[in-house]
């Protein structure tokens, strides 16, 4: 196997190069300006430790698999194209006017709580670029009023004269029946050819989004089209890039469902947060291999805490209304819960609370932390890590990055110590201490609105910055175990190299599967064996149109469950792929009674109530060749291992300087054991053992530490 795949985060880009039997990884700064230059330069330097040049590398390679943050900063930076909106006469105010909650999507609950300030963001599709199209179809699909076709060129007409860049259609219950969106495209097409216009993207919402919900539809199409301009001619230009320099094979880019595809069968929303979904895809992967029960996973990096959560069993958390920036959404994602917390987040100074807060706002990678000595004047995570001794000035990043501790001294004092009146030791230990305990919160915030128990799971803790704050989290939420996986620093690039091609595909529906009224069961066969059908065709569609062949693609049914009329939905992985008699449907109601057991303790079921069907998802793909890994070993088997120095460091909670043992992760092999207060360097990465735990080194710089 010959395989590239490239993580772009907000500081860094990470590499994983798999080269027939060696696996190499490598990080680049972040160019956000450019984001190919960091793509190039983390592969040249992974290209150099194997002893090739580029050229021949990428020649070879049967894949390059690509998860980026274009539509992120096209987002932040409001660097979109002017794009007008098509929707059903009279309902032209519903997108400006959002929701009621509108105002708060995207916020923090703080923010959200501060009414007096509350105002809802600058529209991407200001009012007087919304045209009104007279035609209407009901919710069960059927026609009402026939489109009026001349009064619809009329209102194109209007949107170019206007400026329109890209073209949205979003008409009333087009999910149920689409000939009106079709026939719109048709006419948008008759009207300007691309001769005139160039290719004018024109977005139908009910190809990106197949669930009812109009507002979130077409917020869902705006945000593809106000993406689709940028990330397109980026990724087209990184694609030109890679042949230049004989990659000659169509680019794979990673989806934030969990899969991946070509980029010609890519929408642009599929990329937001693509990297921090790919590393729960390898979560899953690793949690099955090592038989590891439940995980947290928990990717901290430079700029975010990215936190998901495996717990086993074919079961996926997906967020079915995400709200991406300040606009909620109707694509299906899995779910995620960032926060801003990484080694680049800000501390400032709290004057309410005379206290020291942590983010969200980032350094980044330009400037960068006091410490990277780039011009950054404000103290960060990864400055008071350096003055608590935790990190090697002249080893971080593997050497590319030179830390000068005299900017973070400086860093910290004039913004804190100041303010304060405390030492920069112990503003330090307050800033390591609070993004510990905001990361631990946002866990458990996460795992008890889902029915879990933390002390039930084991943290897995990856990217630049878990294996270094893994044991001061670990102990605010009371979890015994910590699991660092091989490759950690670049952990979410590897699960996009293990990614399988995939397409998702989904349908509102409402099934009573159990009426409690009548007391009947679903019987209706034929009706949900045809939804499934109509499903998987569109899904194998999209897969034998990128070269798939057809006896390779698999399919998986999950359904949305619910209890009556209860808010909570339960995402039920379905024993088969279709119901054919009653011992399918009761087999169904058996796992999803399980499922919600498991989630919200036994006995909780409320089948009384009525068993219900919102969503039909199937789930095709094609699975690719994976890498193994190599299981970490266990407490037993003692290896001893000398510390290779000695430097003083602090620890929260202890008073005074610590002397502790720093320990090469490449002279420790599988079975080392090292008790804490330690610490345990790689090049990409530290692993901070905590007085109260030992480490035990397991293979590809994997490691488990645990509670002693």
């Amino acid at each position: 196997m010959k395989r590239i795949s490239v993580d772009i985060g907000g500081t860094f880009t990470d590499c994983f190069l798999v080269w027939d039997a060696k696996q190499v990884e490598a990080k680049a700064l972040t160019t956000h300006h450019n984001l190919a230059l960091g793509f190039m330069e983390a592969l040249d330097r992974a290209c150099d430790e194997l002893g090739l040049d580029v050229r021949t590398v990428l020649s070879q390679v049967d894949s390059v698999r690509y998860a980026t943050t274009l539509g992120t900063n096209a987002l932040l930076e409001r660097k979109g194209p002017k794009v007008g909106l098509l929707t059903t006469a009279g309902y032209e105010s519903s997108v400006p006017l959002s929701r009621g909650r509108g105002y708060g999507e995207g916020l923090t609950p703080k923010e959200q709580q501060d009414l007096p300030a509350a105002r809802r963001p600058d529209p991407l599709v200001p009012p007087t670029m919304i045209a009104g199209v007279r035609e209407r179809v009901d919710y069960k699909g059927q026609v009402l009023m026939p489109l009026d076709e001349e009064h619809l060129r009329l209102q194109i007409r209007r949107l170019v004269d206007r400026g329109t860049q890209a073209f949205v259609v979003a008409l009333v219950n087009s999910v149920v029946n689409p000939v009106h969106e079709k026939r719109v495209e048709e006419i948008l097409l008759e009207e300007y050819p691309s001769h005139m216009l160039g290719a004018i993207p024109v977005i139908l919402s009910h190809r990106v989004v197949g669930r009812k919900g109009e507002y979130g539809r077409a917020t869902s199409a705006i945000l593809d089209a106000y993406l689709h301009d940028q990330m397109y001619h980026a990724l087209s230009a990184l694609e030109m890039t890679l042949k230049e320099y004989g990659y000659t094979k169509p680019m794979l880019v990673v989806h934030n469902t969990g899969g991946m595809a070509q980029l010609n069968s890519t929408h642009a929303l599929q990329t937001i947060h693509s990297g921090p979904t790919s590393g729960i895809n390898v979560a899953e992967r690793l949690s099955e291999e090592f038989d590891t029960g439940k995980l947290i996973a928990m990717d901290i990096g430079g700029t975010s805490c990215d936190i998901g959560l495996v717990v086993g069993g074919g079961i996926k958390f997906y967020e079915f209304n995400p709200v991406i920036d300040r606009w909620l959404v109707n694509v299906p994602m899995l779910h995620l819960k960032i926060i801003g917390a990484g080694g680049g987040s800000i501390a400032r100074y709290n004057q309410i609370f005379n206290s020291i807060e942590v983010g969200p706002e980032s350094a980044g990678s330009d400037p960068g932390p006091a410490c990277y000595d780039r011009g950054g004047m404000y103290p960060t995570v990864t400055d008071a890590d350096l003055l608590l001794g935790y990190l090697d000035p002249d080893h971080y990043a593997g050497g590319t990055v030179k830390l000068n501790r005299r900017r973070a001294e400086f860093a910290v004092r004039e913004y804190l110590c100041e303010e304060l009146g405390i030492s920069v030791i112990e503003a330090a230990k307050q800033i390591k201490q609070k993004v510990d305990t905001n990361m631990a919160h946002a866990m458990f915030q996460e795992l008890g609105v889902k029915g879990y128990d933390p002390k039930d799971f084991t943290l897995l803790a990856y990217g630049g910055n878990g294996p270094l704050h893994a044991c001061g989290i670990a102990g605010v939420l009371g979890i015994d175990k910590i699991l660092v996986p091989p490759f950690s620093s670049i952990f979410s690039a590897v699960g996009a190299g293990l990614m399988n091609q995939l397409h998702i595909h989904e349908r509102n529906v409402f099934i009573h599967i159990y009426d409690s009224n009548t007391r009947k069961l679903f019987d209706q066969y034929d009706r949900f064996n045809a939804l499934v059908a109509e499903l998987e065709d569109a899904g194998r569609e999209d897969l034998l149109r990128q070269g798939m062949n057809e006896e390779d693609i698999r399919f998986r049914l999950e359904l949305d469950m619910r209890y009556g009329n209860q808010r909570t939905e339960t995402s039920v992985v379905c024993p088969t792929t279709r119901l054919n008699n009653v011992r399918d449907v009761m087999n169904l109601i058996a796992a999803f009674s399980k499922n919600y057991g498991e989630r919200f303790g036994e006995g909780s079921q409320s089948p009384e109530a009525g068993i219900r069907i919102n969503t039909i998802r199937v789930i095709a793909y094609v699975e690719l060749e994976t890498i193994p890994f190599r299981k970490p070993g266990g407490a037993s088997g003692r290896v001893a291992v000398e510390p290779v120095k000695v430097r003083p460091c602090h620890f929260t909670g202890l008073d005074g300087m610590v002397q502790t043992a720093v320990y090469d992760v490449g002279q420790l092999s599988p079975g080392s054991i090292v008790e804490g207060p330690a610490l345990v360097e790689s090049p990409r990465t530290t692993y901070l053992v905590e007085t109260g735990w030992r480490l035990v080194m397991g293979a590809q710089g994997s490691a488990w530490i645990l509670r002693t």
